[in-house]
């Protein structure tokens, strides 16, 4: 009892009043049906334009229609077999995974435990966790519908009309999910990206014969429900999650002005939303363009949404505040600086939950070089490479400009990671150091080393797999077992709570880089494994030898006495026999090593086999030798 109350002194302590006391408002909102009253089921329809007025007084797009597109066309396989398993009712989830829907399946079926939704519940009434339903994002996987995008690519690269297939896609969601009822209304980020990629849609086939006035009107009264779902529910995310989320939505009202100046309520929803997403930018990024999900993706996602924001804002002749824009220079510095130029590919650093919510390239999702050069293009800046992505924002003349070839050595002291990245043998070191006073961790991955050579990641992150699933293969991948990092006694650094809720928070942590004549050296530390005992403390010390690819790791524990500590490397099995490991006690002994088996998840819910050596000593000091061989 002592222990359980001291863990919920800890979530309040840590998460603090404002968020305890919202979460207890809103499930009292829940329960009481308070919501259901604030959300009406299937409202009445409501005509606010017709189409006609419509296309004569189109607001500011990237594009206003597909005659307006004059790049190059670029008819890729790849495309096209996307397209053609789409048609025979294959869909390709988190840009990966293809999963056979039956028809209208895709709406309410989640396709990996074929578990079916009742649409008849408010949404208010559908559990976030279920273990016999599974993970929810595989039902808002194709209902987020950024799938368009490769329907309407693959109309522009191979001249096929796919009006009919892509507007009959959103006339089926809205004759399935009536307004506020199902799982498909149970996350306003969901139903914002969604209205985002039905506008790209509506602007691409502006001028289409199957764009017809019934559809029109079925979509714009579909479009004010969603968008007053958001605006009435948006404390949850400002609040409750404070993340990409709230990005996400508050970009969505604040766009809701531009796009649709012909509804009611837009001009309050818009004002008040372009004022959250500036609030929003302001406190998730932090000043040296770090963001506080700690996560590669995640701050892809923030990159792709700021790219909507900037656009439009100046398509519309408007501004925002001056913080957004330096914030999201700063989060092209930082995500620059960890991209493996050869690849255009970063660490699998941080929760991974397989979002690109527009995919305007062939790239395969784990490369992020398009999505940055987007974001640079719509702000005048030169990009590195021209994307096909830079003309769907209507960037007709992109700068480029060749990527710097001198060796960096970089600290971003705010979020807590250092990297080198040297220029002549294309190598990456990476690594992560910082504490979690003002915001929340997601794994335990504090001192994890990643390492790539020319293109290859030698020593990896395992990923993050499914964010519902059972409890040993969340606690591996969210654990210090799925990285390159250090656990004692087979605990992790903090102690998992409910959810995405971790106990014990590391509070406390340094770190440094030091150059000298024959190498690079980062030194750091953390205080942590508190549910064991207080006061531990990891250091570790990374020196990496000049044209050499060689580093030497030294871990260091205090005050753990005689526990067993074990360092874990994940090794890429594809360079396994390139790649020598080896470890010695602070008696200079050698330790020996353990091959295990483990896994690896590069994208949303797939796990493969891959290769995990640990070395394990009760002394209070490690050090490895880490050697790729040519």
């Amino acid at each position: 009892m002592f222990k359980k109350l001291s863990r919920y002194c800890q979530l309040l302590q840590n998460m603090g009043m404002r968020y305890i006391t919202y979460r207890i408002r809103h499930e009292m909102e829940k329960r009481s049906g308070i919501l259901k009253k604030r959300f009406p089921v299937n409202p009445p329809a409501q005509n606010f334009i017709t189409l006609e007025e419509w296309r004569k007084d189109t607001p500011a797009f990237f594009f206003q229609g597909k005659k307006d597109l004059k790049f190059p066309q670029n008819p890729n396989p790849g495309l096209e077999k996307i397209v053609s398993d789409m048609e025979n009712g294959s869909f390709l989830f988190f840009c990966k995974i293809p999963f056979k829907l039956g028809e209208n399946a895709g709406w309410l079926t989640n396709p990996d435990t074929g578990f079916r939704y009742d649409i008849r519940k408010h949404w208010s009434e559908i559990p976030d966790l279920s273990a016999e339903a599974g993970d929810i994002k595989y039902v808002w996987e194709k209902a987020r519908f950024t799938f368009l995008y490769d329907l309407i690519r693959y109309d522009y690269h191979f001249k096929k009309d796919c009006s009919e297939r892509v507007l009959g896609e959103i006339e089926s969601f809205i004759r399935h999910n009536p307004i506020n009822q199902g799982p498909n209304y149970k996350c306003s980020q969901e139903i914002s990206l969604r209205t985002l990629n039905w506008v790209f849609a509506m602007y691409y086939y502006k001028d289409s014969e199957n764009l017809t006035q019934a559809r029109f009107q079925k979509i714009v009264n579909h479009i004010y429900w969603q968008l007053h779902h958001v605006y009435h529910n948006i404390n949850f995310s400002r609040i409750a999650v404070r993340n990409n989320h709230a990005l996400t939505e508050t970009l969505m009202l604040y766009l809701s002005g531009l796009l649709f100046p012909f509804l009611p309520n837009v001009d309050k929803w818009s004002a008040k939303g372009k004022k959250w997403f500036e609030e929003e930018v302001a406190y998730q990024i932090k000043p040296d363009g770090t963001f506080l999900q700690f996560s590669m993706n995640y701050h892809r996602v923030v990159i792709q949404l700021l790219t909507w924001a900037f656009r439009l804002t100046a398509l519309n002749g408007k501004s925002l505040h001056p913080v957004v824009e330096e914030r999201a220079k700063k989060s092209l510095l930082f995500l620059e600086n960890c991209m493996d130029e050869t690849s255009g590919e970063l660490p699998n650093y941080g929760p991974n939950d397989g979002a690109l919510f527009f995919r305007l390239t062939n790239d395969d999702y784990r490369v992020y070089r398009s999505q940055l050069n987007d974001l640079k293009a719509v702000l005048g800046m030169p990009a590195d490479t021209v994307s096909e992505s830079q003309f769907w924002y209507g960037c007709d003349n992109p700068k480029t400009e060749k990527p710097s070839s001198v060796d960096l050595m970089k600290t971003f002291r705010d979020g807590g990671y250092y990297v080198l990245k040297e220029s002549q043998q294309k190598v990456l070191t990476f690594i992560r150091c910082g504490d979690y006073r003002k915001h929340r961790p997601f794994q335990n991955d504090n001192l994890h080393l990643d390492i790539w050579v020319n293109g290859v990641n030698y020593l990896r992150d395992a990923g993050s797999y499914k964010y519902n699933t059972s409890p040993d293969l969340y606690n591996y991948f969210n654990g210090c077992e799925g990285h390159n990092t250090l656990s004692i006694d087979g605990k992790n650094q903090m102690q998992r709570g409910p959810r995405f809720i971790w106990f014990y928070w590391v509070k406390n942590a340094e770190g440094k880089w030091v150059e000298n004549e024959n190498g690079y050296t980062f030194e750091g530390w953390i205080e942590a494994f508190r549910q064991i005992k207080k006061g531990i403390v990891h250091h570790r010390k990374v020196r990496k030898i000049k044209n050499q690819l060689e580093w030497s790791v030294t871990d260091g524990v205090e005050n753990a006495g005689k526990l067993a500590k074990t360092v874990y490397w994940h090794i890429n099995p594809e360079v396994e026999g390139k790649i020598l490991i080896t470890a010695t006690g602070a008696d200079g002994k050698t330790i020996e090593g353990t091959k295990e088996k483990a896994w690896y998840s590069g994208y949303y819910g797939l796990k493969e086999i891959s290769v995990r050596w640990s070395f394990t000593t009760t002394s209070d000091k490690i050090h490895t030798v880490i050697q790729i061989l040519s």
